[in-house]
């Protein structure tokens, strides 16, 4: 294992879920270093979501979240895109905490 370079790893953890690369920090310090990489959480994000956080009100302080972070807060957090006044142009943008997967709510 020790041989295996942390790219790789960060490669393949890329291809699970969230839930995966979480679980896998816990099989050694090379496991770790890959899971908390900003590689992994940009592919297990959704490839929209630098678009999406930018039409939010909060979006300086969000895209400078490393990107596990940034996972974990938006399932806590939901953010408001659009003008937050009219449901015609408000979202609200969430993730489930254990898969991939993106909730926008009208």
């Amino acid at each position: 294992m020790k041989r295996l370079p942390v790219e790789c790893v960060s490669h393949i953890l890329s291809l699970t879920s969230p839930r995966d690369a979480c679980r896998s920090s816990a099989v050694s310090c090379l496991f770790r270093n890959a899971a908390d990489s900003d590689f992994v959480w940009e592919k297990l994000l959704p490839s929209e979501f630098k678009r999406i956080i930018s039409s939010s009100s909060s979006s300086s302080s969000l895209i400078s979240m490393p990107r596990k972070a940034l996972y974990f807060h938006l399932c806590t957090h939901p953010i408001i895109i659009g003008d937050g006044h009219t449901v015609t142009n408000s979202l609200s943008l969430a993730f489930t905490r254990a898969y991939a997967s993106s909730v926008l709510t009208v």
